[in-house]
């Protein structure tokens, strides 16, 4: 285990690697089978589509690359560290909140605060003060086309203004790795196709490594790389 990239996020080939991840539930006395000895890389600065049908385990790999359920067995590599997993859940937290970054279906804002103070929540957890948290968290808004709306609960913006608010979140803490689930599963086709070229800008402009769960061919296909899940496999499309 590298110490030192696992606190500075130093530059390495690959932003994430999957070796043999296997991930089975219990519902009831039958045993699922979601992932079998999977495999895969991702690049820093690809963009990968995770497609294929309900439950086949798209969510499940998506919460697994991002530190938020571990598997049953295998390894899940970031950057220089052979297996993230190996960290004590303390480091790990605080891996997660420096580097991975999360749009879910669901924006999961929090209605008693302004939208300003939901973008700035992750910063405090980084220690940051106050102004400086709020100057970052203003920018990203201002960037998302949400300088009209800084002050605003979550509750008076539109659908599509809840989900940029919630990239300008998940960009706060300027982690290298974005992880989005169905980001646009509940907007309309005309708010979804501007957040979809948000998000690809996200990767032109910034470099950043993003993974998106996505039924949205069209979406799907603006991304380097498709994948999807058959049998607890994970298959390239492309």
């Amino acid at each position: 285990m590298n110490k030192e990239a696992t606190e500075t996020g130093e530059k390495s080939g690959f932003a994430v690697s999957l070796k043999k991840v296997s991930k089975t539930f219990r519902a009831g006395n039958e045993t699922v089978n979601i992932l079998n000895e999977a495999d895969l890389e991702i690049k820093e600065g690809d963009t990968f589509a995770i497609t294929g049908e309900s439950g086949t385990g798209k969510s499940t790999l998506l919460h697994i690359i991002g530190t938020l359920l571990k598997p049953d067995s295998g390894e899940v590599g970031y950057f220089d560290n052979s297996n993230i997993y190996d960290l004590p859940d303390a480091n790990l937290s605080r891996f997660r909140n420096k580097n991975i970054g999360f749009v879910f279906q669901f924006h999961y804002l929090l209605n008693e605060f302004s939208c300003l103070e939901n973008v700035a929540m992750p910063l405090y957890i980084m220690k940051k003060t106050k102004s400086d948290a709020l100057k970052i968290a203003k920018d990203y808004l201002c960037e998302m086309g949400l300088a009209g709306r800084l002050n605003f609960k979550p509750y008076m913006l539109s659908g599509g203004e809840q989900q940029r608010a919630a990239v300008a979140r998940a960009l706060a803490c300027s982690p290298r790795v974005i992880l989005m689930d169905e980001p646009t599963g509940n907007l309309d086709p005309r708010h979804a196709e501007k957040l979809h070229n948000i998000i690809i800008d996200l990767n032109k402009k910034y470099g950043k490594t993003l993974a998106v769960v996505t039924h949205d061919r069209e979406f799907s296909n603006m991304m380097n790389h498709k994948i999807r899940i058959a049998g607890g496999i994970i298959e390239h499309i492309n």
